[in-house]
């Protein structure tokens, strides 16, 4: 999912985040997130890619609703707030994604609607195969310059790293 605008030449950076909104430690990633927004704005585009995992019952229609609240214009606080919810998500499914919408002032009937029709499967599906394709293999993981950074089992250090990356890209 990509609600921002394209980089321009000025900011070429892009920082992919392999997610899954039933994961809590992607929500937990979510205060390093903000805080490479906050250091770096808009010269590093920071991208929600979608890596719903099996275990997760209900990571993949999130990922299509994360999708439809993108094409409404909320794709980034839609996933916050769903992510702050993964163990209600969890016991109550789909219904949590229409809620979150509808509380974020989205349409949340078009919301549901796009859950029966599938109309962003597509692009979940593109997404989890690319991301298996470059060896994400759980979630979060980054990639920035090339680099796959896997926090999926600790991500202690990892916004660190991702400093270190971004600075030397946008100084070359």
């Amino acid at each position: 999912m990509n609600d921002s605008p394209a980089p321009s030449p000025a900011s070429p950076v892009v920082l992919d985040v392999w997610c899954e909104l039933q994961c809590p430690d992607c929500h937990r990633a979510l205060d390093d997130l903000d805080a490479l927004r906050g250091k770096y704005g808009d010269r590093v585009e920071v991208r929600l890619r979608h890596f719903p995992l099996e275990k997760h019952r209900h990571a993949f229609a999130a990922a299509q609703a994360a999708e439809e609240a993108a094409a409404q214009g909320s794709g980034w606080a839609y996933a916050a707030a769903v992510l702050a919810r993964t163990d209600e998500l969890g016991a109550r499914g789909e219904e949590v994604l229409v809620e979150a919408a509808r509380e974020l002032g989205l349409d949340a009937e078009e919301m549901d609607t796009a859950l029966v029709d599938g109309r962003h499967f597509l692009v979940v599906d593109a997404d989890q195969a690319e991301g298996k394709a470059i060896g994400v293999r759980g979630t979060p993981t980054y990639e920035i310059g090339g680099q796959l950074l896997d926090a999926s089992k600790d991500q202690d250090g990892v916004r660190e790293r991702i400093e270190e990356i971004a600075d030397r890209l946008l100084a070359g």
